[in-house]
C-alpha cells in the first residue's frame, strides 16, 4: 500500500461523491488499513496496527496537501510543506529562506526556532505567510500544541497576521459538541484561527468549527 494507491481510492469515491468526499475520507482510510495491512504482514512486519497508524498519520497529512493544492493555486497562493523548512542547506534557496525567517519565533538567547506545523500557505511573490496548518487524525494529538503556537506567533508583529489552523478527521468526536465542550472544542475555539472536519457526522459549527468545505472559502476571506 502506497500514497498513490490512497490516492487512486480517493479518485475512485470522487466519482461518486463529487465535492462531498472530504466526508469519506474515514471511509477511503478503512479500506486502505486492510491493504496496507495484508501488504506489510506479506513483507514480515509483525506490528501491522502501528506500521498502519504511521502510515495513516504521515499520509493523512499528504492526502489534504493533494486535495487543497489546486484550489490553493486558484485563489493566487502556493503551499509547502513544513519538514521543507526544517532542512539545514535551506539558505540556499532564496524563496525557502526567507519564509522560514517569516515564520521563526524567536526564544531570545535561546535562538530562533520554526513553528510544529504541517503545511505553510503563503505568497510565492512576497514570501508572505498566509496560514499554517496542522492535520491530524484526532484532536488529541496536538490541539493544544497548535494553540500553543497561536499563542507563541502572536508574540511578535512579524508573525501575528498569520492564521493557525487545523485540520482534522475528529475520529474522537471531541469537536462535534459546543454546547458542554470538551477541552479540545474549547482550545479550538479559543487558542486557534479554526479547525476544519472531514467528517460525514452531525457537529454543532460555529465562527471557528467548521465542516471541510468551508477551508478555501475562509482562506479566500483572510487574503482579502
Amino acid at each position: 500500500m502506497t500514497f498513490e494507491d490512497l490516492i487512486n481510492l480517493y479518485e475512485d469515491k470522487k466519482k461518486i461523491y463529487k465535492d462531498n468526499t472530504y466526508k469519506y475520507i474515514s471511509e477511503i482510510l478503512k479500506e486502505a488499513k486492510e491493504k496496507h495491512k495484508q501488504f506489510v504482514s506479506h513483507n514480515g512486519v509483525n506490528d501491522t496496527e502501528q506500521s498502519w497508524r504511521s502510515f495513516k498519520g504521515k499520509n493523512l497529512e499528504k492526502m489534504i496537501e493533494y486535495i487543497i493544492s489546486d484550489e490553493v493555486k486558484k485563489i493566487g497562493l502556493s503551499i509547502i510543506n513544513g519538514n521543507k523548512l526544517e532542512r539545514k542547506k535551506i539558505f540556499e534557496d532564496k524563496t525557502l529562506d526567507l519564509l522560514k525567517r517569516n515564520l521563526c519565533v524567536d526564544y531570545g538567547e535561546y535562538g530562533l526556532h520554526l513553528p510544529d506545523v504541517d503545511i505553510i500557505v503563503y505568497d510565492e511573490k512576497t514570501s508572505k505567510i498566509i496560514s499554517v496548518l496542522s492535520i491530524k487524525v484526532t484532536l488529541r494529538e496536538r490541539i493544544a500544541q497548535t494553540g500553543y503556537w497561536k499563542l507563541k506567533l502572536m508574540q511578535s508583529s512579524v508573525t501575528r497576521h498569520i492564521k493557525v489552523l487545523f485540520i482534522t478527521l475528529d475520529e474522537d468526536e471531541t469537536l462535534s459538541i459546543k454546547s458542554h465542550a470538551k477541552k479540545g472544542r474549547a482550545i479550538a475555539e479559543i487558542d486557534t484561527d479554526g479547525c476544519y472536519i472531514l467528517t460525514e457526522n452531525n457537529v454543532e459549527e460555529s465562527n471557528k468549527v467548521k465542516l471541510f468545505s468551508d477551508f478555501i472559502n475562509d482562506l479566500k476571506k483572510i487574503i482579502k
